[in-house]
């Protein structure tokens, strides 16, 4: 059972957050202020080009709570998750995204239902506000999509923020995917877990780091990590060939002008549907030939902070024995 001294770390992937950054920092060193637990902030710089790096940095000198990992190149949101929570010395480990869209005020909640006896504990949202139409439909659409054809229950309406005991955040750090789908690991080894509601905020600066080609391809790696449907797809798709090639025969017996018409438009279709099976098996082998590479997931050129809070750790630990 946690003890009221716990350790909490919050692991927050940065990319471009120059312009909201500092108020980050600031809103989050007041909430912990107040909290019975203590915190570590584990912020991922992941390749930023703007002065990110610099403000963190800066705060890392005021706050001894705070942690730096910086990323040599821009390797993706999710192994920035991956890699702050292999770095998080916490009891529990929160991850949440630094435009702070998923507010601090929900952690309490969080932890109440750990201290209750749950592994994980994710967010649930209730509202997505400040984001367009088209992404809200977009959002809701793959979720249930997810749900349904994945081999692993993976909640509606959440995204990566959560809290999770040590043993789980241990599991995670053994598995070593090249390309993560960290909420459908979190699903996949499996511990007691439960959510909480909240109304996820407008962002205050700076514009979203998920446009339409990144949820693209996080929704790609979702459905290929965690579901054979879209390979089972292409059978479907093979008979259908069939059915058309046989109705075309059919009709070029009878009508030699609608034949050229049937021809041309099932020449079409049927070049679609050969390519798209393609590319399905494609995406499924590259995933493959990818991890035969067994290339490291990121590269780190520089963290902060970790050697003393380990030291600080250590200490604590010898105080309370």
């Amino acid at each position: 059972m946690p003890n009221n001294q716990a350790l909490i770390s919050i692991v927050l992937p940065v990319f471009n957050e120059e312009a909201g950054i500092n108020n980050t920092i600031d809103i989050l060193e007041k909430f912990i202020k107040y909290q019975a637990e203590q915190y570590e902030l584990i912020f991922v710089d992941d390749g930023s080009k703007d002065k990110s790096i610099e403000i963190i940095n800066k705060a890392q000198n005021k706050y001894s709570n705070i942690k730096v990992i910086e990323f040599s190149r821009n390797f993706g949101h999710q192994l920035a998750i991956t890699a702050g929570i292999r770095y998080a010395n916490g009891d529990a480990v929160v991850v949440m995204d630094a435009d702070l869209q998923d507010p601090p005020s929900v952690i309490p909640n969080m932890i109440q239902k750990w201290r209750a006896g749950y592994d994980v504990v994710y967010g649930k949202r209730l509202v997505r506000e400040g984001e367009t139409l088209f992404k809200k439909i977009t959002a809701k659409t793959f979720y249930r999509v997810m749900h349904r054809i994945s081999n692993i229950d993976i909640p509606l309406d959440t995204g990566d923020f959560r809290l999770m005991d040590r043993k789980v955040v241990n599991t995670l750090s053994k598995l070593k995917e090249p390309e993560p789908f960290v909420r459908g690991l979190v699903s996949w080894v499996g511990f007691k877990q439960t959510y909480v509601q909240y109304e996820r905020q407008e962002r205050l600066a700076g514009e979203t780091k998920y446009p339409l080609s990144k949820m693209t391809r996080l929704a790609s790696d979702g459905l290929t990590s965690f579901s054979d449907v879209p390979l089972k797809l292409i059978n479907y798709v093979g008979a259908i060939s069939i059915i058309i090639g046989l109705l075309y025969g059919f009709i070029m017996m009878f009508n030699q002008f609608t034949t050229v018409i049937f021809a041309t438009s099932a020449l079409f279709v049927l070049s679609g549907m050969i390519m798209l099976g393609m590319g399905i098996i494609g995406n499924y082998l590259f995933r493959t030939f990818d991890a035969s590479k067994h290339r490291p997931q990121y590269v780190i050129a520089n963290s902060y902070g970790f050697q003393s809070h380990r030291k600080n750790i250590k200490t604590l630990k010898q105080n309370k024995g």
